[in-house]
């Protein structure tokens, strides 16, 4: 927050202020035109020193106190303004064009005080005090527009501030500051990109930093509150604009493109057949092969404000995904054959310690090292680029850690996807499915293989009744799609299962793998399980049934535990808190560093990596059928309420409630680094966002009665999820404590959980033979050809490089995952930096600081538990330490930090 000292840069000896008080008829939102030309005579600085504004024990606003004879009082505004890369004030001073001579005339920024309070006497709001601003000063990124006023007496609390952009461009505007109030400045935040007058003649509002419930709205700013909601509301038609700062719902149509291809046709998600969370609606024309279907363009349009605002010398995320996306992959796509395996693992260490040279780079490879510099190198004497990786941690320490079972099972409980592992409750196990079209249900890991594997240390029914038997479970979400699968070209499906029992270390030991293929074709179902075997078949057999699971394990992770479960499911919220929630609003302000940047991350998501023939699609072992399988996954696993984590926890079978244990649970798996670590970021979350519901709702009325509060949550249930809007599980909103787990969830998907399954993308990821993205040939059992048998007999090694992805798909998702797992240097992380908004407030500033300091003490623990050699699914020889859940990082790739928001 700005504490502005006023540099002699800003406030000149003299200063311009009106002589007499024009402006000061009319009021609302309608700005009369103006009917002369304003006088300005020069009052000194030392006269307006004498000049002070008084804070009101009541509020936050400002309120006119004369320290003077006069029946007026001076009051300066002081409006900061963030030069920006590509915006509207990197031509400030160059050019001399139309907004420079705008500058020089001191007509930058109409600015108009709003009244807190209606007029007494007529019961109107009283008409707002203006005057322009003009250009005064800069430093570093920020230009300085300064404008004086008269305050009469009689105009009582400043509650907000009007603004018209008289550039022809837009401008980001960081804050305004009001100077001489007593005791210091008063800021009202902005953050926001104000357009110009010419592209939209209303005038945008900003209030003060005082947060209301709707029934504590100052009189004057009722109509305010009101209009500017419905200003972000939209008519719902139309196409959007890149100015516009309109939220409205819309389905899932514009991942497809049918009218370049019909192969690229894809189905819409959201309905009854496709049930989906909604997406931002952008209003573009339908295709002309498919009404359903949305045309897709250059770049999908985002509320003005959900934009990165791209302030110069800042790294934002936003600007490295897109210039991966639509420059680097590419290059990688015709540098490299797209079907050609790796012939030998050596060849894959050669993308972290020489590079691939990128044949086409020469246009583009100066931009690209400038602005992926951990990626593309230069080759100084051919003139053309190298993609180079750094090595992953995961590598670095342990360059056969992905050939071992014990770190498979370590990873299903401290790697990337820590949260689909599931407690046997019931034997034997069973698909769900319709046996007339998948086959036999039963599964054939029987109870004699399990008991002949754990070698008589239990049966079966005893290792279920103790919570020994735990389970990957990929058999009926995968099974509806492999026969799908299998008819695309270069990848393949099962349906699987992973059984993992329980060591007395507290680490888990795969004993078994079953991949299934349903009836196709006259053949019956096919099915096999698969374990660590004494013979060399066997062993290799086992790598490759590994592979296949592996495979299906990543996907689940970046459909289901990563896209859907964090980006897709959040949209919802951020247009519904957009909608129905006003800026004043205190729910507003405490979710808003929650929802910051990720619909920007969603339209970049949209334009290249999950639409038709995208990243995903092209790597993935679902192939088209990708984002089709998620929506599968968001209506047969998906429910809000579970979203929670002790709830997800208990769900799976990986927790019990336990009132005398910490955080109320016992976990079955007491060495379990996601549920351990996030537990206390879970707790440390709901201690803040209690500290904070209880004091703007002491009551359960004032949750009830709070009209935007109930609007917010309906249209959160009933539209932004409107598939599930029937569903019992959702909870009401009638007390405090309902509107603090809701709230909890919210905040914890967008911070601790997608910090989970993100950061760690590159280190687990990036040497792939530990987490392939796809599967590409058939298990050599299932339906051997002498020529295959021989191959996988005489050259297994070959055989598994051949599954594995190819060297174009390796590499793409390699770039990918290294940009996805980055953080920006400006990365704002939970509890860090107070919002203005808070820092006036005793309470709420306390609050935070216990958060904060709360979560330093985590950094803390979670460093004694990695130090912990007890602990061994997170400590020993060649293991990363799990620090996924830490709160705090530094710049880059470094496997830890939790952001606020969904940045990347």
């Amino acid at each position: 927050m700005l504490k502005h000292s006023f540099h002699s840069s800003h406030s000149a000896p003299q200063t311009l202020i009106p002589t007499h008080k024009p402006f000061l008829c009319g009021g609302g939102n309608a700005a009369p035109p103006f009917a002369v030309a304003q006088k300005y005579s020069v009052i000194s600085a030392k006269k307006q020193k004498k000049i002070r504004l008084r804070r009101t024990a009541a509020s936050n606003g400002v309120k006119a106190a004369l320290t003077t004879t006069e029946k007026s009082t001076a009051v300066k505004a002081v409006v900061t303004v963030l030069q920006t890369v590509g915006g509207a004030l990197t031509h400030l001073g160059l050019d001399r064009g139309l907004d420079d001579i705008t500058d020089l005339l001191g007509k930058t920024l109409l600015i108009e005080l709003v009244a807190a309070e209606l007029d007494p006497k007529t019961g109107q709001e009283k008409p707002t005090i203006k005057g322009y601003a003009r250009r005064t000063g800069s430093e570093k990124n920020e230009i300085y527009y300064e404008s004086s006023f008269e305050i009469p007496e009689d105009f009582g609390m400043i509650g907000a501030v009007l603004l018209e952009n008289e550039h022809h461009k837009e401008m980001y505007v960081k804050n305004i500051v009001l100077d001489g109030v007593s005791g210091g400045s008063i800021d009202i935040t902005c953050n926001s990109w104000i357009h110009a007058k010419f592209d939209n003649p209303i005038k945008r509002i900003f209030f003060s930093n005082k947060s209301y419930l709707p029934s504590q709205t100052p009189s004057g700013l009722k109509t305010y509150r009101d209009k500017e909601l419905r200003l972000l509301q939209g008519d719902g038609i139309g196409e959007r604009k890149t100015s516009d700062r309109i939220y409205d719902y819309d389905v899932y149509n514009d991942l497809g493109d049918p009218d370049q291809d019909e192969d690229l046709a894809r189905p819409v998600l959201g309905g009854p057949e496709h049930p989906y969370p909604r997406r931002c609606r952008t209003g573009r024309p339908r295709t002309k092969k498919d009404p359903l279907s949305e045309s897709r363009s250059s770049s999908v349009y985002v509320p003005r404000d959900e934009a990165f605002s791209e302030v110069k010398e800042a790294t934002f995320q936003a600007k490295t995904v897109y210039s991966v996306l639509h420059a680097l992959v590419p290059q990688v796509q015709s540098s490299l054959d797209g079907d050609s395996p790796f012939p030998h693992f050596t060849a894959i260490d050669v993308l972290f310690n020489e590079g691939v040279e990128l044949v086409e780079a020469k246009a583009s490879g100066a931009s690209l090292i400038s602005i992926i510099p951990r990626l593309v190198k230069a080759i100084s004497d051919k003139g053309n680029s190298i993609l180079r990786f750094e090595t992953p941690e995961f590598l670095d320490r342990d360059k056969f850690a992905w050939f071992r079972d014990a770190e498979f099972g370590r990873q299903t409980l401290a790697g990337v996807n820590p949260c689909t592992i599931k407690l046997v409750t019931e034997w034997p196990l069973k698909s769900n499915l319709d046996p007339e079209v998948y086959g036999p249900p039963e599964s054939a890991i029987t109870t004699e293989l399990v008991e002949e594997e754990i070698g008589g240390l239990m049966t079966v029914e005893e290792a279920v009744k103790q919570k020994k038997l735990f389970i990957l479970d990929y058999h009926d979400l995968l099974m509806p799609y492999v026969n799908k699968v299998r008819e695309l070209k270069g990848t393949t499906l099962y349906g699987s299962r992973t059984l993992f029992f329980l060591m007395p270390s507290g680490t888990l030991r795969p004993l078994f793998i079953e991949l299934t293929r349903p009836p196709v074709d006259g053949k019956p179902q096919w099915k096999q399980v698969f374990q660590q075997c004494w013979d060399a078949t066997g062993v290799w057999l086992w790598r490759l049934a590994k592979a296949h699971v592996l495979a299906h394990d990543s996907g689940v992770h970046q459909l289901v535990s990563h896209w859907l479960r964090t980006h897709c499911c959040t949209e919802p919220y951020i247009i519904a808190t957009n909608r129905q929630l006003s800026a004043m609003h205190p729910i507003y302000r405490l979710l808003h560093p929650h929802l910051r940047y990720t619909m920007e991350i969603n339209a970049l998501a949209r334009e290249a990596l999950i639409n038709a023939n995208g990243i995903i699609e092209k790597a993935f072992s679902p192939g088209k059928y990708s984002i089709e399988l998620s929506s599968v996954a968001y209506d047969q696993l998906w429910r809000f309420d579970l979203e929670a984590l002790p709830a997800d926890l208990i769900n799976r079978g990986m927790a019990v409630e336990d009132p005398t244990a910490p955080h109320g649970l016992k976990l079955v798996i007491e060495d379990y680094p996601y549920a351990n670590d996030g537990l206390l970021i879970w707790d440390c979350i709901k201690e803040w966002v209690t500290d904070y519901v209880t004091y703007y709702y002491p009551e359960a009325s004032l949750v009830q009665s709070d009209n935007e509060l109930q609007a917010w949550w309906t249209e959160i249930r009933t539209v932004g999820h409107g598939d599930k809007k029937d569903e019992p599980w959702w909870p009401e909103l009638k007390t405090p404590d309902d509107l603090i787990g809701i709230l909890t969830i919210i905040i914890w998907i967008a911070s601790g959980h997608h910090a989970a399954v993100n950061f760690g993308q590159f280190d687990f990821g990036a040497y792939f033979p530990n987490r392939p993205t796809i599967a590409r040939t058939p298990m050599p059992t299932e339906n051997p050809n002498d020529e295959e048998k021989k191959e996988f007999l005489e050259r297994p090694e070959e055989f598994l490089l051949k599954c594995f992805p190819s060297q174009s798909q390796a590499t793409i998702v390699m770039t990918i995952l290294d940009v996805l797992s980055n953080h920006s240097p400006d990365e704002e992380y939970i509890g860090e930096n107070i919002q203005p908004y808070w820092e006036d407030d005793k309470i709420i500033k306390s609050a935070f600081e216990r958060f904060n300091g709360r979560l330093k003490e985590i950094e803390g623990i979670i460093d004694g538990r990695n130090a912990d050699t007890e602990l061994k699914n997170r400590a020993g020889a060649g293991l990363v330490p799990y620090e996924l859940l830490k709160p705090f990082s530094e710049a880059g790739v470094t496997g830890k930090g939790v952001p606020n928001s969904i940045s990347i």
